[in-house]
């Protein structure tokens, strides 16, 4: 038997909570049939593992993610609004799909180790170049300066923009889009002012 697309999505949901919170390995069945209320037999019915849940929970996920990026680098935006349409929707998959997000920084690297996982690997790479299109492309056109450590500023966009999932809270005080907006001022204009009280640019 199974599950109707909506006890699918909940269940999916109630696991996708609990791995975030206590972590994939730390989250067992009967914690997923508890919260669910249903018997850990019940679960069965529905999925054959738990690894069957957080895989379904990670591959949607970054399907939709890696989705909105392909059609960033497809359009005819210029460099600049590319990269910032990329920080925007980032930070809107930490607001809207905080556990799985969690899940993929806590959990990957264990997840990764098997088999059925290797496509977070793949994902991985996928990201890095994503990121560093976006700068190449900001440097070429003029966006960027010509200076830029392309590298070194990939690591410093891809850890402090996911590192967002330990602090922000869905429903807080900042929005998404406020806290985006934020991130972008910092990384493309500087938090330093000039002698003459203009920010530098």
């Amino acid at each position: 038997m199974s599950a109707t697309p909506n006890r699918r999505s909940e269940l999916l949901a109630i696991a996708a909570e609990l791995f975030a919170r206590k972590g994939f390995t730390n989250t067992t069945v009967r914690d997923i049939a508890d919260a669910a209320g249903i018997l850990s037999g019940s679960l069965y019915h529905h999925f054959d593992s738990k690894e069957s849940m957080v895989d379904e929970i990670l591959s949607t996920f970054q399907a939709e993610l890696f989705g909105q990026y392909d059609e960033i680098l497809r359009s005819d935006d210029d460099a600049r609004t590319k990269l910032e349409r990329a920080v925007t929707v980032s930070f809107a998959a930490i607001d809207q799909h905080r556990d799985e997000v969690a899940i993929f920084q806590n959990d990957a690297g264990y997840l990764g180790a098997f088999d059925r996982f290797g496509y977070l690997a793949e994902r991985n790479a996928q990201s890095r170049e994503v990121w560093i299109t976006l700068l190449k492309d900001g440097v070429r056109s003029g966006a960027l300066r010509p200076d830029l450590d392309i590298e070194l500023t990939y690591r410093f966009i891809r850890d402090t923009v996911w590192v967002a999932v330990a602090w922000y809270r869905p429903g807080g005080k900042q929005s998404h889009d406020v806290v985006a907006r934020q991130y972008l001022t910092i990384l493309l204009d500087g938090i330093a002012q000039s002698t003459n009280g203009d920010p530098h640019v």
